[in-house]
Order: C-alpha cells, then sequence, then structure tokens
C-alpha cells in the first residue's frame, strides 16, 4: 500500500519547467505560482503574482493560500532545492504540483519581472 500510494502521488507531479514556462503557466491561469522561500527572501523580490507560503510553514502543516486550493501549482525557491521539497509535501496530500528548474536566480536570469518591496525592482536573496 504505502509503495502504490507514493507512486499515485509521484503521478500527480509533472516534470520540473524552466522559468519562461512557469510564467507562462501563471500568466495564462494554469497555475499559481507559489514562492516557498522564507520572509527576508520573498521581501527583497519575487515573481510579481507568486503567491507566498514559506517551506517551513508547508513542512509545520499550513494550507495553501486560498487562492491556490484546488489549483495547479508551480513552487518557485532561490535555486530549485526547496520547491522540490515543497512539490513532494503538495503532491503527497492530493495538489497537482511542479516546480522551477533554476529558482528564482533562474528566473531573474531569463529576465523575468522581479518586484521588490515597494513594487520596484527587487533582488534575489
Amino acid at each position: 500500500m504505502f509503495f502504490r500510494s507514493r507512486s499515485r502521488s509521484r503521478s500527480r507531479a509533472s516534470r520540473r519547467l524552466d522559468p519562461v514556462q512557469a510564467h507562462q503557466r501563471a500568466a495564462h491561469g494554469q497555475a499559481v505560482l507559489l514562492d516557498v522561500r522564507e520572509t527576508a527572501e520573498w521581501e527583497a523580490g519575487h515573481a510579481p503574482d507568486a503567491l507566498h507560503l514559506p517551506l517551513s510553514r508547508l513542512v509545520a502543516g499550513e494550507a495553501l493560500p486560498p487562492a491556490a486550493q484546488g489549483r495547479s501549482v508551480v513552487a518557485i525557491c532561490r535555486s530549485g532545492r526547496r520547491s522540490r521539497q515543497a512539490v513532494e509535501i503538495l503532491t503527497g496530500r492530493g495538489t497537482e504540483a511542479t516546480d522551477v528548474t533554476g529558482g528564482m536566480v533562474a528566473w531573474a536570469r531569463a529576465g523575468l519581472p522581479v518586484a521588490g518591496p515597494d513594487g520596484d525592482d527587487g533582488a534575489i536573496a
């Protein structure tokens, strides 16, 4: 039973997305972009339309923000490691989830928008 359950969980997760694919999915309403970095990182700079839920709170059992519940989720962190952990947690809870290869570092490198605390250009912390 355990193996079967894990197998089902993994089948809900799609392949990893590059930043441009993730941006397009979010922009077209196909998925919610969920930033799982900690608050200080989020405040320094994040994707403008992303929702925020730190991995530490997700691990502690916190539910997805209401706007993400029942929707496909694309998790993003700084480099891709924490977002992979978030995907495992989310798929284990029955959420369709994938993540962004290279995280916010790759997002910024791809020239995608990063919003700072005052709505100006942000930085990746």
